[in-house]
């Protein structure tokens, strides 16, 4: 049986058109790395890609141009894109540029897609005005309620981790509601196969409480891993990336694309 393949993008941080992140426009970045995987992962490639998956930070600061240029930017991908919020994000703008866009019952951007490699449950965990994430009741009672649905494996995707990696800044700005994610999670923990996310702009691989997980540099910029408390440096001089994620039967390979020709200039 081939393997099944998808991919993971995250943290575009796109501003509007002539708008720019830290002093240069992300833009150009993101589109070398959409770019790049429709090509490699595209149908007539050698791993076929089935979805991509861009777990937050969509855009600058919510703005509905943003949005809009963000739309342009993944028409005509060779495969869907499934949008998770981050805590740049605006959940009204969001969901006016992207109308369908699937919701749960509360109005959150969360989702259940069905892959041969398992479950895969999307979360939304933006907090308007705060840059740490949440998983509200009603968010939870979703994601408990999915759960309950299916007993094969499963994938999540979210925007903030659910645990502290060391960076004093970034720490201070992960999901605030880790022990009550965890609360649904481990009556399912044999069954949980991954957890994806973003924010940190760091090439991460680990584990949660046992459960293994991964992030990304991303596209806009990366955070620097030696900062002092209270500081959050940043670095435009690592090259943006992507993932690419194998799953074959039980195993799951999660490979970062590294594209150093789009690096922007310091």
């Amino acid at each position: 049986m081939a393997p099944f393949c998808f991919l993971h993008f995250t943290d575009p941080h796109l501003p509007p058109p002539g708008g720019a992140v830290l002093g240069g426009d992300p833009a150009p970045a993101f589109a070398a790395a959409l770019a790049d995987a429709a090509e490699r992962h595209g149908p007539d490639g050698p791993l076929p890609a089935s979805f991509a998956a861009i777990t937050g930070d969509l855009v600058r600061d919510g703005e509905p141009a943003a949005y809009a240029r963000l739309r342009e930017m993944l028409e005509g991908l060779p495969w869907p894109v499934h949008l998770l919020l981050g805590n740049h994000d605006d959940r009204g703008a969001f969901r006016d540029a992207f109308p369908g866009a699937p919701l749960d019952d509360g109005g959150f951007v969360q989702q259940s897609v069905t892959t041969p490699a398992g479950t895969c449950l999307m979360l939304d965990t933006h907090a308007p005005g705060r840059p740490e994430g949440e998983l509200c009741a009603g968010r939870l009672r979703w994601l408990a309620a999915r759960l309950a649905e299916t007993t094969g494996p499963v994938l999540l995707f979210l925007h903030h981790p659910p645990l502290p990696v060391g960076i004093p800044v970034m720490d201070g700005m992960g999901l605030r509601d880790a022990d009550a994610l965890w609360e649904k999670l481990a009556p399912h923990r044999a069954r949980v196969r991954h957890v994806f996310h973003g924010h940190l702009h760091r090439p991460i691989a680990g584990s949660w409480r046992g459960v293994p997980l991964s992030s990304l540099r991303g596209t806009a910029f990366a955070v620097s891993l030696d900062q002092q408390p209270g500081a959050a440096t940043v670095s435009h001089r690592e090259a943006p990336c992507y993932a690419l994620a194998r799953a074959s039967g039980q195993d799951l390979v999660v490979h970062t694309v590294e594209l150093p020709d789009a690096r922007r200039a310091p």
